[in-house]
């Protein structure tokens, strides 16, 4: 057989083979997770290995911050960067794997994170779905594409902590950002950020209260919101200055004008609550990160309203941790101020002391309940046990349960109270 005749045949039965969706063998892959660590830092601290899965400044890694236990993670950054390369996408948060684990695309188009032990630890569910091939694209995007390159799966689809530059949450669809638990447990942590019909809400969520707490919301638009996307486009067509927005189907809202080309930034919301975006400059004398927007800048005093930002209990005034809160006044604040330990709830056996121009960071964004008497707001904390104080703004008549306290914020009007339940001995 010639050489051209064996290359038409070749040719004509990937034709065929792409054409009833079934993955060629030549783009098929099983990396597995064994060999040495990379030699730069990273975000976290972590221990890492590389993968051929490249497009510069993004590379798929396997990465853990606790031994033997390893996320299928997209790293952002390049190893001549001057801060650290960072995790922008994670496969398996939670649901860790081991040495030898593989990470695989075979015929049947399925993407398969698995344990040495084949325990299925994360999968794109695409089996049979007609995808012939795998790509991360420059935008930090991997997909799975059909005959017709059209998407059948695609990571932008399933974010943990972080938005890419065009990356969107949708109603119907993936709707919300998770946090992160700390640097060194990769676990969901107790923050989200949650695309709603008319707003783009921050929740505190903790096992004492019935339900998360709001602690931010932008309204970015009068309509509903269907789609928020992150995006950062130049001002004009040959402009050098960029912008970072939110975009949603009749508005945006600008949050900053970087230095250079900003579409290398990604938008994260961080283990303290924080909603910030940092960008990456490659195409200067030096590769770094450099932090371009924030939620709660520290300058204005916002940083207040991060539920932790004075750890688990705290007054904060112009973002800075000022007093800790006791029955014998206000104390100086350390990492150990911590709230009353209640022995009982019985009303007979709890009591409460009071603080004066004071602020829960739920009653910035929520109304709580009212007009009501302060009185009845008294008895509703003191019935329910979970109930670790209760906050109340005279001026409205409107009050706050408290599930949990956390940091509270100074403020000039003496008639917005907080009361503490403590023992009454």
């Amino acid at each position: 057989m010639s050489s051209s005749c064996f290359f038409t045949l070749s040719f004509l039965l990937l034709f065929m083979i792409g054409a009833r969706g079934v993955v060629p063998p030549s783009e098929t892959f099983n990396f597995v997770n064994e060999g040495e660590f990379g030699e730069y830092i990273v975000e976290y601290d972590a221990n890492y290995r590389v993968l051929s899965v490249f497009s510069s400044p993004f590379q798929l890694c396997f990465y853990n911050t606790t031994p033997s236990a390893y996320t299928l993670a997209l790293r952002m950054g390049t190893v001549r960067s001057e801060s650290l390369m960072r995790w922008v996408w994670e496969a398996n948060r939670g649901n860790p794997v081991g040495e030898n684990a593989t990470f695989s695309l075979g015929t049947n188009g399925n993407l398969v994170l698995a344990g040495a032990d084949g325990r299925v630890a994360w999968q794109s569910n695409t089996a049979d779905k007609g995808v012939v091939g795998f790509r991360l694209l420059p935008n930090g995007n991997m997909v799975l594409y059909d005959s017709n390159g059209s998407f059948v799966w695609q990571s932008f689809d399933s974010p943990t902590d972080t938005l890419l530059v065009g990356q969107a949450l949708r109603l119907k669809g993936p709707n919300k950002l998770v946090s992160r638990l700390s640097e060194t447990e990769n676990k969901n942590g107790p923050y989200s950020l949650v695309l709603e019909p008319e707003r783009i809400a921050l929740y505190y969520a903790s096992k004492n209260s019935p339900r998360p707490m709001l602690y931010s919301a932008e309204y970015l638009t009068l309509g509903k919101l269907d789609v928020f996307t992150f995006n950062s486009q130049p001002e004009t067509e040959d402009a050098f200055a960029y912008e970072i927005k939110f975009e949603v189907s009749n508005a945006a809202r600008i949050l900053s004008r970087p230095k250079y080309n900003s579409t290398l930034t990604y938008l994260r919301l961080g283990i303290d609550g924080g909603l910030r975006a940092y960008t990456f400059y490659a195409n200067v004398d030096y590769a770094a990160w450099e932090e371009t927007f924030t939620l709660f800048p520290r300058r204005s005093g916002e940083e207040c309203q991060l539920p932790e930002r004075c750890g688990s209990f705290g007054l904060c005034d112009d973002s800075q941790c000022v007093a800790c809160p006791s029955p014998n006044g206000l104390l100086g604040w350390s990492k150990n101020c911590a709230p009353p330990q209640l022995t009982s709830c019985k009303p007979n056996d709890i009591k409460y002391y009071k603080l004066e121009g004071v602020d829960h960071f739920m009653s910035k964004y929520t109304r709580g309940t009212g007009p009501v008497k302060e009185e009845d707001c008294s008895r509703k904390c003191t019935s329910d046990c979970k109930c670790l104080g209760y906050f109340f703004n005279r001026a409205e008549s409107r009050c706050w349960i408290a599930y949990e306290l956390k940091t509270l914020t100074r403020v000039a009007n003496s008639t917005h109270l907080g009361y503490i339940k403590v023992p009454a001995r």
